[in-house]
């Protein structure tokens, strides 16, 4: 099996009222802390239409949970980065897009990036404590 074939068979457990399973996918794993898995489940929704319309959306989603992965691997200031890239490609569609609040999730981005800097990268914000959710709107 391939990984567009596992992924395909990952994303059948996602089922959401007029969402892309892929997408329930990420929202879903996203707030599993399972976040590689995230990434790895938008991305197929997001090679085949990386110019299309959805594009930069998919691809801060993908980015934001990347920082989260670097988060758990101690990895401060490519996290930081990815922040970063994940807000700019973000900041390009309305505050809600796609049943996203996207002024959360900026919102969200902002207060990671805040801890980071506040700390000068030696100490890792996150902790079971303060683990980030996102919500699909109806």
């Amino acid at each position: 099996m391939n990984k567009h074939e596992r992924i395909a068979e990952l994303a059948k457990g996602f089922a959401a009222d007029g969402v892309d399973p892929r997408y329930a996918g990420y929202i879903a794993l996203f707030n599993r802390q399972k976040f590689y898995e995230a990434h790895d489940l938008l991305e197929d929704l997001w090679l085949p239409d990386r110019g299309g319309v959805n594009g930069s959306f998919y691809k801060g989603l993908i980015q934001l949970a990347g920082a989260f992965v670097h988060l758990q691997k101690q990895r401060l200031r490519p996290a930081a980065a990815l922040f970063k890239l994940a807000r700019t490609n973000l900041e390009k569609y309305p505050a809600v897009h796609e049943r996203l609040d996207l002024t959360t999730v900026q919102q969200l981005i902002a207060g990671w990036l805040r801890q980071l800097e506040q700390a000068e990268f030696t100490v890792n914000p996150f902790t079971a404590a303060n683990v980030p959710q996102l919500v699909l709107l109806k």
